[in-house]
């Protein structure tokens, strides 16, 4: 009942935050025209321009809804949350305008989406404000609590119970653990394996998390009856919960379950899709809105060093599958240009020093996104040959072939490319896949546009 009760509420947010972007935009025409004057260009009177709005006002939502900003018992974090919508919205507005001016939707001037942008993230960030602070008054209140009881004392039970502990924006309180063997760290003891039916009859709980250790399994038939009997809701930590992925997928087999230890949140074909529009999107508006940018560096490439301009390398991408990358050329055309750069690498030309310094070789890649070779964000592609390598030497190596590769990355974003540690970029491409979201791709763009394309290469 309280998940179901949160879902609604996360529903009714969502419909909030609709109707304050469409209030914003009515917002942002009034202060144009009343602040730098002019002839209102675009009545809100008009049915297409009310269509048009509210369209964008769905969008919006439905990617808020991506960034996971409506789910149910998540933690609240407002820094967070603020990054996200500002974030969505700006990506949002500007992919608006491109369209607008594009397909000549709406005469629409550039101050009023300027202005829609800032009231709209000013608006909403007011509404997670107000709501946030209600939640939490409520939790003080003792209202919208989840009180559990913990059963076991293993270090499941004790992860589990210290997470509690140190984010109480959860909203759950620990009201105790039932075990046999009492363990002082853990809190209030409320009484043995064998007691846990007339634990559960007081009434003071809404749920109960199982946290069982292997040799502990023979009292689960009586926890699951008692629970049951107070008609209490049931959550199991897997007894071997280290080896399990962050989004587990279960298929059943006859009367046999199987989980998938390797599943991801981009095998959910709606997330996928969602991925690849963005990609789409994205790719071919800055293929677009660059295409002065890349004629200059290609020129400049040309000029400078004898040969092609574009530089085609195979790369080993999703499901281990070879394609070619494209790059601007940065080296010479007689030298080999396997393997990692140096900062004294004879190899570089002046100006590929230059273009590589700021990332800007790595531009042609947008085409490999655009046609679905790469993503914007995702595990760096390596060379056959280091696939070969890495695969033998670092443990779970080949997961990260499980998506498409990406021009940017969370090992990227963290300091971890070139001639850096292969096993912690693994392990951060790892975390990457098992925990992705929109959320995380908005955010790991910005840092590689605000400073992620700069690297520690040295000019020539």
């Amino acid at each position: 009942m309280r998940r179901r009760n949160q879902t609604i509420v996360g529903a009714i947010n969502a419909v909030a935050d609709a109707v304050l972007t469409f209030v914003a935009y009515m917002l942002a025409v009034d202060l144009r025209f009343e602040l730098l004057g002019g002839v209102v260009s675009i009545s809100m009177d008009n049915l297409n321009a009310q269509l048009v709005v509210w369209g964008y006002a769905l969008v919006v939502v439905l990617i808020y809804a991506g960034c996971h900003l409506y789910r149910p018992l998540r933690p609240v974090r407002f820094g967070r949350d603020a990054f996200v919508v500002a974030a969505v919205n700006l990506v949002c507005v500007l992919a608006l305008m491109a369209l607008l001016f594009t397909f000549r939707l709406m005469d629409v001037s550039r101050a009023t989406l300027v202005l829609f942008w800032g009231i709209s993230t000013a608006l909403v960030l007011l509404r997670l404000l107000i709501a946030g602070r209600v939640r939490q008054w409520l939790r003080q209140q003792d209202r919208f609590l989840r009180h559990v009881a913990v059963v076991g004392n293993g270090k499941n039970a004790a992860g589990y119970i210290r997470t509690i502990r140190s984010q109480p924006e959860l909203g759950i309180r620990v009201e105790g653990y039932i075990s046999g063997k009492k363990k002082k760290e853990l809190g209030k003891n409320l009484g043995s394996y064998e007691e846990i039916g007339k634990i559960l009859e007081s009434g003071r709980f809404d749920e109960v998390i199982v946290a069982l250790e292997p040799h502990e399994i023979t009292f689960m038939p009586d926890i699951l009856k008692a629970a049951e009997k107070e008609g209490l809701r049931v959550e199991m930590i897997p007894m071997y919960s280290e080896y399990y992925p962050t989004h587990p997928t279960i298929e059943t087999v006859g009367e046999t379950k199987l989980v998938d230890l390797r599943a991801t949140p981009l095998d959910n074909i709606l997330l996928a899709g969602i991925k690849r529009g963005a990609d789409i999107v994205i790719s071919l508006l800055l293929l677009i809105l660059l295409s002065p940018l890349l004629l200059a560096i290609g020129i400049g490439v040309k000029i400078t060093s004898p040969g092609p301009v574009l530089f085609r390398q195979e790369r080993i991408g999703k499901n281990k599958k070879p394609f070619v990358m494209l790059k601007f050329r940065s080296m010479r055309t007689d030298v080999n240009h396997d393997g990692w750069t140096t900062d004294a690498d004879s190899r570089k030309t002046r100006f590929g020093s230059l273009i590589r310094k700021f990332s800007l070789d790595e531009l042609p890649q947008l085409w490999n996104v655009l046609i679905g070779q790469m993503s914007l964000v995702g595990p760096r592609p390596e060379l056959p040959v280091f696939v070969q390598r890495f695969k033998e030497e670092v443990p779970l190596y080949l997961v990260r072939q499980q998506v498409r590769p990406g021009m940017t990355g969370w090992a990227q974003v963290n300091g971890l490319r070139g001639d850096t540690s292969i096993e912690e970029r693994v392990d951060y491409d790892i975390w990457y896949i098992q925990n992705w979201s929109l959320a995380l791709d908005i955010r790991i763009l910005f840092r590689t546009a605000f400073g992620g394309m700069i690297n520690r290469e040295k000019l020539k």
